[in-house]
């Protein structure tokens, strides 16, 4: 299957957090769009990993999500090693992507920081033909990284308003995170303590200064190419 736009996450819920809106625009749109998590979050504090791969794969289908993929490398445990950079660009060159997201370079979490460097160095290779040579080379997709946990510089936004609710509806599938449910064995951490809440005041302050109600922010390392700053009377 060859894909739209292929989004990485370290664990299942990064993307949903960053970007749930921007993928339900894109599939409500036609577009094909695959998910991909590094690691099963075997280390979090709550869940099990089964019940997050189920809940990953709920937030998936609510997203309209084409496939959503596991390559089971270890939870904080993602380093720049060859077996690792080769996982991901398999799976670039799996799905031949047009534009890859990644977690933004800068974040609390190691694993988000992790994830950022391997898919930035893995678009890069999945286009040299003599690296990994069983394996076809496909053309270097648009790479974009989002925000999970800290805001950085934000060069473009798109207005998720009218998927508000999808993405909300997206993120209330992984109870066992975001959730303190009665009688679970359930330890506090900052998911659980009003964390949907901060990413949706989050989401408001990144619209407003383009008076957005929501939007979700991305950055990119390369700058973008105009043409006109004019188009028909209007501004690009």
């Amino acid at each position: 299957m060859k894909l739209d736009i292929l989004v990485f996450g370290a664990h299942a819920d990064d993307a949903e957090i960053g970007m749930a809106g921007t993928i339900a625009k894109h599939t409500a749109a036609g577009l094909k769009v695959g998910l991909c998590d590094l690691t099963a979050a075997e280390m979090s504090s709550n869940g099990t990993v089964e019940r997050r791969k189920q809940e990953a794969q709920q937030a998936a289908d609510v997203l309209g999500a084409a496939v959503r993929s596991n390559l089971g490398l270890p939870d904080r445990g993602l380093y720049m090693t060859e077996e690792h950079l080769a996982a991901v660009t398999a799976e670039i060159r799996r799905f031949a992507p047009a534009v890859v997201f990644a977690p933004y370079w800068e974040d609390r979490h190691p694993d988000h920081i992790a994830c950022s460097k391997l898919v930035e160095e893995a678009v890069f290779n999945a286009k040299l033909r003599k690296y990994m040579p069983d394996k076809p080379a496909v053309p270097a997709p648009l790479l974009y990284f989002y925000f999970i946990n800290d805001l950085g510089r934000t060069d473009l936004i798109v207005d998720v308003t009218e998927q508000y609710a999808v993405k909300e509806q997206a993120l209330s599938c992984y109870r066992s995170q975001f959730e303190k449910a009665p009688g679970e064995d359930v330890v506090s951490t900052p998911l659980n303590e009003g964390y949907i809440e901060r990413v949706r005041s989050r989401d408001m302050l990144l619209g407003q200064r383009r008076l957005i109600p929501f939007a979700e922010g991305f950055a990119t390392r390369v700058p973008h190419a105009v043409d006109l700053f004019l188009n028909g009377g209007k501004t690009e």
